[in-house]
C-alpha cells in the first residue's frame, strides 16, 4: 500500500513537473523576491534599487528596517501574490485534475489496479497541494534570505508562511475538486471556484466593513457621553454658582435633569445624539452578529494569511506619524474629532480578538465536510 501510494505520488510529481505553467509561476515567484530585494529603507525613507522614493512617508524611524521587510513579505508577497495572482495560477493548473482523470479514460487503467478509490482521490488532491507548496517553499526560502541580508532579520517565522498559504488554497481547491467531480468539465469547475472566492471576498469585505462602522460608531458614542458628562457637570457647579449668588443655600442640592437641559441648550441635542448613536450601533451589532455566523460556516481565506502577519509583526513596533492632539469632548458644538490610530486600532484588536481555533478550527471543518462528500461520489459514480 505505501509503495503504491509514493509510486503514484511520483507520478504526480512527474506530471507538474510537465506544466510549463508550473515552471513559469515558479519563474515569477523568483522575481518577486528579486523586486522584495530592490526595495530599501533607511532613515531618509525609501528607496527601490538606486531611486530614492521622496514621496513614500516611511523611514526606519517610523518603522524598524526588520518589521519593514516582513510587512512587505506578509502585505505584498503573501497578500497579493501568493494568495491571489499564484493562487490563481495555481487553480488553473490543478482544476483539471479530477476533470481529466474520469473523462479521459484513465481511470479506468488505474482503477484496474488493486488502488481503493479514496486513496486514489486523496493522492491526487494531495497532488494539488503539492503545487502551491513548492510555490510557497521557494518563495519563502528566497525571502527569508532577502529579508536577513536586508532587513538584519533571520525570522524563522516566516517558513510559517508554508502551511498557512497551502491551507489556504486548500478551501479553495476541496471545493473545485468537488465542482470538478459533479460537472466533470476543467472550465465549469474553475469558474464556478472562482465565483465561491468572490463570494468569500464579499463576505470578507462586509465584515470588516461593519466592524469598522461599528467601531467607529462606539468611539463617537463613548465620544458623546464624555462630552454630556463634562457638560452637565459644568452646568452643574454653574447653577449651584448661580444658587449660592442669589443668597440660597447649596447644600444637598442636587439640580434634576430639566434644570440642567433648561440652564444649557446645547444637552438637548447631545442626548439626542447620543440615542442616535445607540440605536446605530444596536443595528450594527445586529448584522456583524449574522455575518459573523455565516463566516463560521465558512472558510476564512482573509483571516487565515492574517495568521502569519499576527505572528511575525507586533503592532507596538510600529510608531505611527505624530498628531495633534485633540480632546473629542472639548467643543460641545462640533463634530466629534475621530483619532483614526486609535480607531484603527481598536479595529485590529476586534480581528485579532478571533483566535486561531476559530479561524482554522471552523476552515478546516468546512474543508473535511467539502472532502467527504467528495470521496463518497468519488467511491459510488461510475465514471
Amino acid at each position: 500500500m505505501i509503495g503504491q501510494t509514493y509510486a503514484m505520488l511520483v507520478d504526480a510529481y512527474r506530471e507538474l513537473n510537465a506544466k510549463k505553467l508550473f515552471w513559469i509561476t515558479m519563474l515569477l515567484s523568483g522575481l518577486v523576491v528579486a523586486v522584495l530585494a530592490l526595495v530599501g529603507i533607511d532613515k531618509q525613507g525609501m528607496t527601490f534599487a538606486w531611486f530614492r522614493l521622496g514621496f513614500v512617508p516611511v523611514n526606519t524611524d517610523i518603522v524598524p528596517r526588520d518589521v519593514f521587510y516582513k510587512g512587505i513579505f506578509t502585505n505584498l508577497g503573501i497578500g497579493i501574490w501568493l494568495t491571489w495572482v499564484a493562487a490563481i495560477l495555481a487553480l488553473v493548473s490543478t482544476a483539471g485534475i479530477f476533470p481529466q482523470l474520469i473523462t479521459g479514460g484513465s481511470i479506468e487503467t488505474v482503477l484496474s489496479k488493486p488502488i481503493g478509490r479514496v486513496r486514489l482521490f486523496l493522492t491526487k488532491y494531495a497532488m494539488g497541494l503539492l503545487f502551491v507548496t513548492l510555490q510557497v517553499g521557494v518563495f519563502t526560502i528566497g525571502s527569508f534570505i532577502v529579508i536577513g541580508i536586508r532587513g538584519g532579520a533571520w525570522e524563522p517565522g516566516l517558513f510559517l508562511a508554508i502551511p498557512i498559504v497551502v491551507v489556504f488554497f486548500s478551501y479553495l481547491f476541496c471545493v473545485c475538486a468537488l465542482l470538478g467531480l459533479v460537472t466533470r468539465s476543467t472550465v465549469a469547475a474553475l469558474l464556478l471556484t472562482g465565483l465561491f472566492w468572490f463570494m468569500l471576498f464579499v463576505l470578507n469585505a462586509g465584515d470588516a466593513m461593519l466592524v469598522s462602522f461599528r467601531e467607529s460608531t462606539r468611539y463617537v458614542m463613548e465620544a458623546h457621553e464624555e462630552r454630556i458628562e463634562l457638560a452637565e457637570r459644568n452646568t452643574v457647579r454653574l447653577l449651584r454658582t448661580e444658587r449660592e449668588n442669589a443668597g440660597e443655600s447649596v447644600e444637598g442640592y442636587q439640580p434634576t435633569r430639566q434644570e440642567i437641559e433648561d440652564r444649557n441648550p446645547f444637552l438637548a441635542g447631545l442626548y439626542t445624539s447620543l440615542e442616535e448613536d445607540k440605536d446605530d450601533l444596536e443595528s450594527l451589532e445586529k448584522w456583524a452578529r449574522l455575518v459573523f455566523i455565516v463566516k463560521t460556516a465558512l472558510p476564512k481565506t482573509g483571516e487565515t494569511t492574517a495568521l502569519l502577519e499576527r505572528h511575525l509583526i507586533d503592532p507596538d513596533d510600529i510608531t505611527p506619524p505624530e498628531a495633534e492632539d485633540s480632546n473629542p469632548a472639548a467643543d460641545l458644538q462640533g463634530d466629534v474629532e475621530v483619532d483614526q490610530d486609535d480607531l484603527n486600532a481598536r479595529i485590529q484588536e476586534v480581528f485579532r480578538a478571533r483566535s486561531v481555533g476559530w479561524v482554522l478550527g471552523t476552515s478546516l471543518a468546512f474543508e473535511a465536510v467539502v472532502l467527504l462528500l467528495c470521496c463518497l461520489i468519488f467511491r459510488r459514480r461510475d465514471f
